[in-house]
């Protein structure tokens, strides 16, 4: 199987598709087979792709990165656990609730926690109201 970057000459879109070898990309484009996705054009040609080398390094690189996300997930996963056994979850209500706190002097037991666009989060920064975002990993136990 080879993979080969591929142009319409007629809407200048670019894809990617795959051929059993060069020889079968050749003879489908003789044969007229290719045409764009996007507007039925026939003329397809193949632009330049780098080719993609896997070496020793590189494996050990990407084994390397997965390492390091898995283990940058299970530190946010704990931090979720802590979050969720210790704060109240107030969903999207969340900058209501912190402003209700602040300027009520609302005691909370618990500290909350929930969901907030990123204007919310400046306005409640800029009026002094302490917040933090971090990112929430859902749970896909389905």
């Amino acid at each position: 199987m080879i993979k080969y970057k591929l142009i319409c000459k007629n809407c200048d879109i670019s894809f990617e598709s795959w051929f059993a070898s060069s020889h079968e990309y050749e003879k489908l484009k003789k044969k007229n087979y290719l045409s764009c996705h996007n507007c039925n054009s026939k003329k397809i040609e193949k632009t330049l792709m780098a080719p993609k080398l896997i070496n020793k390094s590189s494996l050990k690189n990407s084994e390397k990165r997965l390492q390091n996300i898995k283990k940058v997930n299970q530190r946010i996963k704990k931090y979720q656990k802590f979050i969720e056994k210790n704060f109240e979850y107030v969903g999207g209500n969340f900058a209501y609730e912190a402003r209700s706190i602040h300027y009520d002097n609302k005691k909370s037991v618990k500290g909350i926690y929930g969901t907030a666009s990123s204007d919310e989060i400046k306005e409640l920064k800029e009026e002094g109201i302490e917040t933090e975002v971090i990112p929430w990993i859902e749970n896909k136990n389905n």
